[in-house]
């Protein structure tokens, strides 16, 4: 891994990045500190910019893509990369722009940080995976993979700082996710204990770590749940079912409504009312159409049943790895009442930490966007904890803090 590509600090060396107000849209402002902050303080001036002529998504991928170019004119090429990521993120499956943006980011990112990933079978296809060594390694090894639609590669700035501390990471893109989905049509499943086990099997691998990342905070509970491999699991951040956060991006009220239309089945009226609700926001018409696209479903209502499988409610008891639960305090997706849902629910798990992360902190928002290098620094800080912690039989609650 190239020393000198862009790291994430978590030793507080550095001031946080911080969450700006580029844009009245809740949403659309929560993506822009998200790609900004990828690049750093130089990207403020330049993505304020476009956030004050840019509403529409076709406006936001023009934009990116504009920024894209004049990085690489100006000799910026991890800029270039992310910029063209962000216009990717917006774009439709049928946007012929998309597979060129797409190519643009990874080449770059592989580039710049020097890695290649690995291709594990699974399936009809096969699950991209980095392993990424120190060159000496603490502690167990860490396995991390993202949630809804995501790149692994969109976290090699704070990979690479953990391996830089002498972790080894062991990162992939499972079943809907990044080049998973993209070259191997595997679409999103549930089960995630299945990729995991692969990759597991793959690297030889015993006692590690696992953090999920967005809906990856579900995904590692579930995957806890069933493999004993995983002896340490990390939320980052909280989530435990993923119809509610979907239901709650159409509007409120909708979480009760839709799962009693989804118990009965009721196929035409689900789709008239998503199809309603979507047609006034476009985050989620465009998270239904991803959602449908990675899920391999053509209709809201089987992308709504689809996902109603991605819950821990059901699997949270069987946990009994170490627990740490990560929140921020202000997250648009993720209302605060879902950690202390989730903590109740983990009523075997070895040890319990939750961690919740306020504006202060410049981190309370959706995966401590802003601060980013405040959840790092907590991991990190709760792995040496947990690693050297004795083993009991019995919960122990080892931290709770806001």
């Amino acid at each position: 891994m190239d020393v000198s590509a862009p790291r994430l600090d978590y030793t507080g060396t550095i001031p946080p990045f911080g969450y700006h107000q580029f844009h009245r849209d809740v949403s659309l402002n929560f993506e822009c500190n998200r790609w900004a902050e990828l690049i750093g303080p130089e990207a403020i001036g330049e993505v304020a910019q476009l956030a004050a002529r840019a509403n529409t998504y076709p406006e936001w991928i023009d934009g990116y893509l504009g920024l894209a170019e004049q990085a690489r004119a100006a000799g910026r090429p991890f800029e270039a990369g992310i910029y063209d990521r962000a216009a990717e993120f917006f774009m439709t499956a049928d946007d012929p722009r998309r597979s060129g943006a797409r190519a643009r980011f990874l080449q770059t990112m592989r580039a710049t940080y020097d890695v290649a990933p690995e291709y594990i079978p699974f399936g009809t296809g096969a699950l991209p995976a980095y392993d990424l060594r120190p060159q000496r390694q603490i502690g167990p090894t860490t396995v991390m993979f993202g949630g809804f639609d995501s790149y692994i590669e969109e976290f090699l700035p704070i990979m690479a700082a953990m391996v830089d501390g002498g972790r080894r990471v062991v990162a992939f893109e499972g079943p809907g996710q990044g080049s998973a989905f993209e070259d191997y049509r595997l679409p999103l499943i549930a089960e995630w204990e299945r990729p995991v086990a692969a990759v597991l099997d793959h690297y030889c691998l015993d006692d590690v770590t696992a953090v999920g990342i967005s809906m990856g905070g579900a995904l590692v509970i579930r995957a806890a749940a069933y493999e004993p491999r995983i002896t340490r699991a990390v939320a980052y951040d909280v989530m435990d079912d993923m119809l509610g956060t979907v239901a709650g991006l159409l509007g409120p009220g909708r979480d009760l409504m839709l799962r009693a239309l989804l118990a009965i089945r009721a196929r035409r009226i689900v789709n008239a009312v998503a199809g309603r609700a979507v047609s006034r926001q476009p985050v989620a018409e465009w998270g239904m159409q991803q959602g449908m696209r990675i899920t391999g479903t053509t209709t809201p209502y089987d992308f709504l049943q689809s996902i109603a499988a991605i819950s821990t409610r059901g699997v949270s008891q069987r946990v009994t790895a170490d627990v740490l639960l990560l929140a921020g305090a202000d997250d648009h997706f993720i209302p605060l009442t879902v950690l202390w849902r989730q903590a109740a629910a983990l009523t075997h798990a070895r040890s319990l930490t939750t961690r919740v992360f306020t504006a202060d902190e410049q981190a309370s928002n959706h995966c401590q966007i802003g601060n980013c290098g405040a959840a790092a620094a907590v991991i990190d800080d709760w792995l040496n904890q947990t690693t050297t912690l004795q083993r009991t039989s019995n919960p122990t609650v080892l931290g709770t803090s806001r």
